[in-house]
């Protein structure tokens, strides 16, 4: 890439895709699905092995990615929270500095209602689109209308539900294939919109969010991907009998209990927990196909790139909001404390990386919350003081970068103030419902703010299945994980406001007069 060449941003983020379902990762139960496209994207990029999520579900985790701050600060806990108005984000940054974002996908905000009026309609929606993107194309309420016309143009019956287009075809067994055929599926409409955009910009700078929902649940591959890999080979779930004393802490149990098995596999009734193993597997492989799928679009953008040379000036980002249990610990979807939950992708193919130095891997921890500060220092651009994250630019170009993190963390509030169901089940207050995560090299510590902690071995047992948490013979480990978490949110505890100060020559900002004093 040249210094006079526009650079182009593109920023995929796919939906629910776990860590360890990335290509170079070894199960020794199974295979993995193999998926080209991506693959090149690790040869000619860095791959980041250690890459974590901050918050669950889709609202909280995005929000993160988006503004570069832990869910403690930006306190979007929850699907249909708000996010404060001064809160600014990715594509606020890029607007201001010049750039035009444009999205495909979606990105679950709510306004802040003491700027937003409450009769706003977006309130009464599951999620909004952050001001300051373009938006081509959006999987927010009520935006599915816009995939539903594209459905009835080409000449599609919709059901008297049109929601009901993901579910499995009605011949079917409740798992596959998908009802919608693979060239209508909303991963190819996107990739559709993502093409014509860019041969839209024809040669100008561009800066795209290419957002897919899969592989989100339902877990319904389109024919053929529904047969592409077949459940017998792939990596079996961990962790699925009751033995373990995990298993026994409260929380784990009643997650067990209440995650709902209709929500992923159709017609059926009960907790996830009782779905079969057969079925289970057969789910892996409907997970897998929509894997496949999402590669196959990308290869067609990679493609596009390829034939427009702007493949050379284009920082590719790839990356998911957050994980999926997929029948580990008995569990399916993001809500709990498990690694599959948090541990997500990350590549960055930096153009400006000379070819004999790509396909890099990295075993630091790094955390979504870099992704805002990467993309910006790439660009040139300044960090906004509130980003927690850091860039990784220096990764990517195998340089070292001093004092970097020697862990990730995460959070999840499981409360409910409407229902209540976890604080009933649990007796606890509507401010206890909530955990956070110390995840090291070795040991990972889950801390509750109204129950017993857990912590886990993750060298002897990666699949968290004993909690070490009472053992007399780790006191000393749980004790110095928890200094190591508090010490950390005292670290990072939201510093925007003391960052700046009041003195004699005026107003100061990290100690440096702002604006001239007075």
């Amino acid at each position: 890439m040249t210094a006079a060449a526009p650079p182009n941003l593109l920023l995929i983020v796919v939906d629910q895709w776990r860590g360890d379902w990335m290509p170079g990762v070894v199960h020794p139960t199974g295979r993995l699905p193999q998926l080209p496209s991506l693959e090149r994207l690790m040869r000619e990029g860095t791959t980041f092995r250690r890459h974590y999520a901050q918050a669950s579900p889709c609202g909280p985790a995005r929000a993160s990615l988006l503004t570069g701050m832990y869910a403690m600060n930006h306190r979007v806990i929850q699907n249909r929270v708000p996010m404060a108005a001064d809160i600014t984000h990715l594509a606020a940054e890029a607007r201001a500095h010049g750039h035009m974002p444009a999205l495909i996908g979606y990105t679950s905000w709510m306004p802040d209602p003491r700027v937003t009026p409450a009769g706003d309609p977006r309130y009464r929606m599951y999620g909004a689109n952050m001001p300051g993107w373009t938006v081509l194309a959006s999987m927010e309420e009520p935006d599915f209308e816009a995939y539903f016309a594209h459905l009835i143009a080409r000449g599609m019956a919709l059901p008297p539900d049109p929601f009901d287009v993901w579910r499995p075809r009605p011949d079917s067994d409740g798992i596959a294939p998908a009802t919608v055929p693979a060239p209508l599926s909303d991963t190819a409409w996107a990739t559709d919109v993502a093409l014509d955009y860019l041969a839209g910009c024809r040669g100008r700078p561009w800066f795209l969010h290419l957002g897919y929902w899969r592989p989100h649940p339902p877990f319904v591959a389109p024919e053929p991907y529904d047969r592409r890999h077949d459940p017998d080979s792939l990596p079996r779930p961990v962790a699925r009998d009751r033995s373990g004393s995990a298993c026994r802490h409260s929380f784990a149990a009643w997650l067990a209990e209440t995650c709902p098995a209709g929500d992923f596999v159709q017609g059926h009734a009960g907790p996830a927990a009782g779905i079969d193993d057969a079925a289970v597997m057969r789910i892996r492989s409907q997970y897998a196909g929509l894997m496949s799928e999402i590669d196959d679009q990308l290869g067609r953008v990679l493609a596009h790139l390829d034939r427009t040379g702007e493949i050379d000036r284009t920082l590719i980002v790839f990356t998911s909001d957050h994980g999926e249990m997929l029948g580990d610990h008995r569990l399916f979807g993001k809500l709990t404390f498990q690694d599959p939950a948090f541990h997500i992708p990350l590549v960055i193919r930096d153009p400006r990386v000379p070819p004999e130095d790509r396909g890099r891997e990295v075993e630091a921890f790094t955390e979504s919350i870099d992704v805002m500060p990467t993309i910006l220092d790439w660009l040139g651009l300044p960090i906004p003081s509130q980003c927690d994250g850091r860039s990784l630019t220096g990764f990517c170009h195998g340089h070292p970068v001093p004092g970097w993190r020697q862990a990730a963390h995460f959070e999840f509030d499981f409360g409910d103030p409407v229902g209540r169901a976890a604080e009933r089940a649990l007796g606890l207050g509507d401010d206890e419902c909530g955990l956070a995560v110390l995840r090291g090299p070795r040991f990972k510590y889950v801390h509750f703010a109204g129950l017993p902690p857990l912590l886990f071995d993750m060298v002897e047992d990666p699949h968290e299945t004993c909690d070490l948490a009472g053992d007399p013979a780790h006191a000393a480990v749980a004790l110095d994980c928890a200094r190591q978490l508090l010490d950390w949110r005292i670290a990072r505890a939201d510093r925007r406001l003391p960052r700046y100060r009041g003195s004699p020559a005026g107003l100061t900002f990290d100690g440096r007069l702002v604006g001239g004093g007075g």
